[in-house]
């Protein structure tokens, strides 16, 4: 078994490594989060085009079946009811303006779907709850070191390597 930079596990790992390991951690953490955004931002984008397209769809049922539905809405109300061609006419426009309030609806649900999608708000609040966890990290209490590693041999091996 060994530790995500690859040391083992149980073997001390110096200042730089645990620097070099965190940073990493860190920086695939935005990254995941940044992926997340973006699926996300992707789901409401696709819940706003299916709003629109029932709004498109209720406005071309409406424009484009009035001529048509209501002449046949109409002669059709009218061989079964034998009441006057005016009032036929008016039922059949009744008729379509349902269908179409029906499919406006849909259009309604959809695009208060895609309002309340907050994907990206629920991301960037996290990273900001990541951010506000990392500034108030304090390191831990660390035991005396050995003579042989005291604060002076380390800045003379720290003044050796650069």
């Amino acid at each position: 078994m060994s530790a995500p930079d690859g040391s083992p596990v149980g073997t001390e790992r110096s200042i730089g490594q645990l620097f070099a390991s965190a940073t990493t951690e860190l920086s695939a953490l935005v990254h995941d989060e940044i992926a997340l955004a973006k699926a996300q931002l992707k789901q409401d984008v696709k819940r706003g085009a299916t709003s629109g397209g029932a709004f498109s769809l209720a406005g071309a049922v409406l424009l484009f079946s009035l001529p048509m539905l209501n002449f046949a809405l109409a002669y059709g109300i009218r061989t079964w009811s034998h009441w006057n061609l005016a009032i036929c006419f008016l039922l059949s426009f009744a008729a379509n303006v349902l269908v179409a309030a029906a499919l406006a609806l849909i259009g309604v649900v959809f695009a208060k779907k895609a309002r309340k999608g907050r994907g990206p708000q629920k991301v960037a609040a996290s990273v900001k709850q990541t951010a506000g966890v990392l500034q108030k990290a304090k390191p831990h209490p660390r035991a005396e070191l050995p003579q042989d590693r005291g604060p002076e041999a380390i800045e003379a091996v720290a003044r050796s390597s650069s």
